[in-house]
């Protein structure tokens, strides 16, 4: 491996910034390493021009360092508009889709000096929690590349563990960070619901389900990128004010309140080892100075799933019924988003009334368990990675799972609340597979979930450790 591919964002950022190394250099060892490895993981899809990226990186060498990012190479997740580059989010409806404007996520990465070598596969419209697609086809973990990466930011967290990209951006609805972290040994943050702006089209106030945020193979990176991504705009009514996250973030977690949630009295079926494994990363934190106490489950996980199904449904059909409503492109869509459209569009006022009432409940009850403990921590998958001829796993522990989603209920106490969660690997099991916990908190404490989650990465460092052997 080439030393400059395994080396940290921030620290190519300093390296580059010293001019210890140059972007050409830089560029011409990711891509190196790109040609020799994506084939088989598929990770990074529209793949630009060598000699394009080349003469993109001797530029950056040769004019004012625009940000941290300045001349690093990096593969926006195909769900975001970049200019000039194809633009799929992995569905034939827009397989030709070449924008000619970036939205607000790739604006503010290029503004930072990124260079776009391409972009991360992702599931069709990021419905599913497995990267694959009719046009690109699927993305494998490195760790076994019979295995699924997760997704929707599979192609992300693949490239990211392959050290094909520095770093990722990701977005996560319905642990679409946190999944595919797990699946491929690398972070992924969900931030608090708000703190990183998206373009202010359609809807801003009603669906708080989804947002973009930053994947890397270190906390210290999400940190920086996370403070690159989190712009308040006052065009958007949930916008937040953001903090220096990757300043002051080595802490003494001494003290520190962890609150573990296991399978939720049952509720959640795990497959076998899953939670021997992440019982046994939690002892990392009990070792660093931390009280991990087990709870039992503090609200009915049933009530739970019928808010998000409903939310869920309600948020898809708004932004996607025009596609189903127009034969042609209906007819391309893949069976997950037409079920999911059809139910957001049966749904009543009152329905989707009632649903908002739990996430009140469910929220309000959060904010209760958290006058007690600074974090809480679950499991970040069901399963592990699993074959990549699968459409999605069927059932767990011989019970049959009811939707193409229900294999990974774990996720949705975060994503239903809109809270701040830490996707951190916690090993690999017998089987030779990483999984990983989600470790979150109240709205707005980003910082201290990070600064928790750097004490642990110290301790731990996963990514590091235990590279793909590729």
């Amino acid at each position: 491996m080439s030393d400059l591919t395994a080396l940290s964002a921030s620290e190519l950022s300093a390296r580059l910034a010293a001019r210890a190394t140059s972007a050409v250099e830089v560029m011409q060892a990711h891509l190196d390493r790109i040609d020799r490895l994506n084939p088989a993981i598929n990770a990074i899809v529209a793949l630009q021009d060598r000699d394009a990226l080349m003469a993109a990186a001797r530029t950056a060498d040769a004019t004012p360092r625009k940000g941290w990012l300045h001349g690093m190479p990096m593969a926006v997740k195909d769900l975001a508009l970049v200019k000039g580059i194809r633009s799929t989010s992995g569905s034939p409806i827009f397989a030709d889709l070449i924008p000619t404007a970036d939205d607000m996520l790739a604006r503010t990465l290029r503004a930072e000096g990124a260079i776009f070598i391409g972009k991360t596969n992702t599931p069709e419209f990021g419905l599913g929690s497995h990267s694959f697609n009719p046009i690109y086809g699927v993305t494998r973990t490195p760790y076994d590349l019979t295995r699924s990466a997760g997704g929707s930011s599979g192609g992300a967290a693949a490239a990211l563990a392959a050290r094909l990209t520095p770093i990722a951006d990701g977005s996560d609805m319905m642990g679409s960070l946190r999944n595919p972290a797990a699946f491929c040994n690398v972070y992924g943050f969900r931030p608090s619901y708000g703190l990183v702006p998206f373009d202010p089209v359609g809807d801003t106030f009603l669906h708080q389900l989804s947002t973009n945020g930053p994947m890397a193979r270190s906390v210290e990176d999400l940190a920086r990128l996370l403070e690159t991504l989190a712009q308040p705009d006052p065009r958007l009514p949930h916008s937040r004010t953001p903090e220096p996250y990757a300043d002051a973030l080595d802490i003494d977690p001494k003290g520190k309140r962890i609150g573990w949630l296991a399978d939720w009295g049952g509720a959640y079926q795990m497959e076998p080892g899953i939670l021997d494994l992440c019982q046994t990363a939690l002892k990392t934190f009990e070792d660093i100075g931390c009280t991990v106490t087990a709870l039992a489950p503090p609200f009915p996980a049933a009530k739970i799933w019928d808010s998000w199904t409903t939310l869920r449904s309600f948020a898809i059909a708004g932004s996607t019924a025009p596609l189903y409503a127009n034969p042609k492109t209906r007819a391309l869509l893949k069976p997950e988003m037409v079920w999911e459209i059809e139910r957001g569009l049966a749904l009543t006022a009152m329905q989707v009334h009632r649903a908002s009432v739990i996430r009140s409940e469910w929220f309000t009850t959060l904010a209760t368990l958290f006058e007690s403990y600074d974090a809480l921590v679950l499991p970040s998958a069901q399963v592990w990675p699993f074959p990549v001829e699968w459409r999605y796993p069927e059932t767990i522990n011989g019970h049959a799972m009811d939707t193409y989603h229900r294999w990974m209920e774990v996720v949705i106490p975060v994503s239903l609340t809109g809270l701040p969660a830490l996707a951190i690997p916690a090993g690999f099991g017998a089987n030779g597979l990483p999984m990983g916990m989600q470790l979150f908190g109240p709205r707005g404490a980003d910082r201290s979930i990070l600064r928790l989650g750097q004490a642990y990465h110290r301790a731990t460092d996963w990514p590091g450790r235990f590279p793909p052997t590729l």
